[in-house]
């Protein structure tokens, strides 16, 4: 479990993890008693809400139209094999979570499996991974002085981590308007819906559903061009605005459990590593943005990775993974290539920065 940890930190202090660990039970529709705000009224709500502390389940479900993945319970697969797959089901599989937040240095984030659960823990400076499937515990500590800016904030452990890069997405190629108002979990929330004006993407529209009291995004549904229902959809199912008691973040390994302790770098080394690691290039606008990474970047065993070869299929210049919402493309040369766009966008910019 030694390089597991820092591919499950993030569900720790990075709150786009859980992000892929939720969904939602569809938009309810129903009488609601909210004051009448605009669209750019709702914006503002979101932008404004200042709550910290919450508590509360989440699902998600994705049908995003890729195959199965495959199994890689065998003796033969490799730890690689299965850290892979593990960050692929989290993000494609549906799932139930239960998420308790004080703020960005208290956050508990419990995936449950069948038969099995998952937590990710931060109290204060200490991280804890437990799996129970396996009895397996890893803990690290976040290095003195680090304990408040090591983290982004985790309040946005839910889908507002989700809602806000969709609404960071928003510009003069979006159209933005309000559906009718719904519960989600139980709470009068705004549906405030995002539509890309431009063809060029594969997302025909972003319904996120915006707590009227708090300005927390509940609930995000994510429609494909040319579909009738969301490709993918995380929120709330029950939702509390409460401060959760403190003995929630507190955590002892199990009787019996194996216990690692993993060593985080320093700010220093972080900040060296960061600067080693291959800068991505951007081409397009707004929702047709392609992001590509250098050759190199992909790991040298991907291309004979038995995941990476159900995922993705043959293509002019490579192998591409093509999904309802994104796209990504591994060129021959070893460069990477992903977007919210049609493979053939992707080949498109692949051949135009390879000349």
């Amino acid at each position: 479990m030694e390089h597991r940890w820092m591919r499950w930190a993030p569900a720790v202090v990075v709150p786009v993890a859980i992000a892929a660990a939720v969904i939602v039970t569809p938009l309810a529709a129903g009488a609601t008693d909210l004051p009448v705000k605009s669209p750019s009224d709702v914006l503002r709500l979101v932008a404004a809400s200042d709550t910290r502390a919450f508590s509360g389940t989440v699902e998600q479900t994705s049908d995003l139209g890729l195959p199965s993945l495959p199994s890689t319970s065998s003796s033969s697969s490799s730890s690689a094999d299965d850290s892979a797959q593990n960050l692929l089901e989290l993000a494609l599989a549906d799932h139930t979570a239960k998420v308790w937040v004080d703020g960005p240095t208290h956050v508990r984030v419990q995936l449950l499996d069948k038969l099995a659960e998952r937590d990710a823990i931060r109290n204060g400076s200490d991280l804890w991974l437990y799996q129970s499937s396996g009895n397996d515990v890893t803990h690290a500590t976040l290095p003195a002085g680090q304990e408040h800016t090591a983290a982004p904030d985790a309040t946005s452990l839910t889908p507002s981590q989700l809602a806000q890069r969709f609404l960071d997405s928003v510009d003069p190629s979006t159209k933005v308007a309000l559906g009718d108002d719904v519960k989600v979990a139980g709470r009068d929330a705004y549906d405030l819906v995002l539509t890309p004006k431009a063809g060029s993407t594969l997302v025909g529209s972003v319904a996120i559903a915006v707590d009227g009291a708090t300005g927390i995004p509940l609930q995000v549904s994510v429609t494909a061009r040319g579909a009738s229902s969301p490709a993918f959809s995380a929120g709330f199912s029950s939702f509390t605005p409460e401060k959760p008691d403190s003995s929630v973040f507190a955590f002892a390994p199990p009787k019996g459990a194996t216990v690692s302790e993993q060593n985080l770098p320093s700010r220093g080394d972080a900040s060296h590593a960061a600067g080693q690691q291959a800068r991505p290039t951007v081409s397009g606008e707004g929702w047709a943005t392609i992001v590509a990474l250098p050759a190199g970047a992909a790991p040298a065993s991907l291309a004979g990775n038995p995941l990476f070869t159900e995922l993705t299929q043959p293509v002019d210049g490579g192998r591409a993974l093509s999904s309802s919402l994104v796209s990504v493309l591994v060129t021959s040369d070893g460069r990477v290539l992903a977007g919210s766009v049609p493979v053939s966008a992707l080949q498109a910019a692949a051949s135009a920065a390879g000349q």
